[in-house]
């Protein structure tokens, strides 16, 4: 019988949450464990459309893991970051720009930030592949691959395919739809993601004007954030103001991306977010975020649901046309080579910077 002793793992005691009166956007919340039955996804689907549709981010709570799995989660977010030797470090170092996804580690200083690019980055992230055994890991990181295996699994099945057979629903298409074109076995980059944000030089922040990653959308169909304390994240809101993301405890945060815009025909747009500067009272702490990041088969091509009534009725809008519409593997590879890398050039709206991807116009916001 296998043993139940979990691994040895150093213990992540987080910030308490912000005291600050901060302007926060008002998000829905959505009861996953509604999801399990026909009748409570026919109650949540119009929930869920709703809120993607206001303000493209929204809470869910009882997604299945309790306070203490998912303590225990950001306990091994930590360990990439407090126990991998620097030398190692840079043995898993990802070359982003040569294979354009996100695995093994990304060092500081490796985004552009501010408009003039004279600030950098100080985010470390490390990204692990679905198929977790795929790519190798550093020592310290091996112990708690069977926990990330069942972590990642979750967030796949449990999870992004409700989200997606609400959003099927949504479309009145069948509830599979989107499920068969996010298979956990199929090749693909959906991976987990652990983050964090480093303080920055008073400097670097007013530099940059206190934005620690610049206003953006999400590459793939979905991302789930596992909230935690230390303030940063902004949407912006449709009356076009900044405004701060609640930490809910033991909350997912979930936002559609770049590839759901597509599937949708821009029924579901992905919102602008940033990160910037934690409010006042947590500005001595450094900011560890969880992530599961959904993305389709590398081979889909993304094109509009155009089966869909409920498009057709809204009028499907093409980012291109549908001979043009790029592979999965085409648009994750073009976005995350150039993302913090090219040279924007600056768009006709204000305080915003252009670039193109596979022939079609991806805007930041700074």
């Amino acid at each position: 019988m296998p043993s139940l002793t979990l691994p040895e793992c150093g213990r992540y005691i987080p910030p308490p949450a912000t005291d600050e009166d901060l302007e926060f956007a008002d998000l829905a919340i959505v009861d996953l464990s509604k999801a399990h039955t026909p009748e409570g996804r026919a109650e949540l689907y119009p929930q869920l459309r709703d809120a993607l549709r206001t303000y493209g981010f929204v809470y869910a709570i009882n997604h299945g893991y309790n306070q203490a799995q998912r303590d225990r989660i950001f306990d091994i977010a930590n360990v990439p970051f407090t126990v991998v030797p620097p030398d190692e470090m840079k043995t898993y170092t990802a070359n982003i720009e040569k294979v354009g996804y996100y695995a093994g580690f990304k060092g500081r200083q490796f985004w552009k930030v501010d408009a003039d690019n004279s600030v950098l980055d100080q985010i470390e992230h490390y990204g692990i592949n679905k198929d977790v055994t795929r790519r190798p890991h550093p020592q310290a990181l091996r112990p708690f691959l069977p926990e990330i295996d069942a972590f990642v699994r979750h967030n796949h099945f449990n999870i992004v395919h409700p989200i997606l057979r609400l959003l099927a629903l949504s479309f009145e298409l069948p509830e599979e739809t989107l499920v068969e074109k996010h298979n956990f076995d199929g090749t693909g980059e959906s991976c987990v993601r652990f983050m964090k944000y480093y303080r920055r030089t008073k400097e670097e922040e007013e530099k940059s004007n206190n934005v620690w990653l610049k206003g953006h959308t999400d590459v793939g169909s979905a991302t789930i954030l596992w909230s935690q304390p230390v303030g940063g994240l902004q949407i912006l809101a449709p009356d076009g103001r900044w405004k701060w993301v609640r930490h809910i405890e033991n909350a997912l945060v979930i936002n559609t991306g770049d590839m759901m815009d597509f599937f949708s025909g821009g029924y579901y747009k992905p919102t602008i977010h940033r990160v910037v500067q934690p409010p006042e009272d947590q500005r001595d702490y450094d900011r560890l975020s969880v992530f599961f990041v959904s993305m389709p088969d590398d081979h889909v091509r993304l094109l509009p649901c155009v089966e869909s009534p409920v498009l057709h009725h809204f009028g499907i809008q093409r980012r291109c046309p549908d001979d043009d519409a790029p592979l999965c593997a085409a648009w994750r590879k073009g976005r995350t080579t150039n993302y913090g890398r090219s040279d924007l050039k600056k768009g006709i709206e204000h305080n915003v910077e252009e670039e193109v991807v596979e022939g079609i116009v991806v805007k930041h916001y700074n």
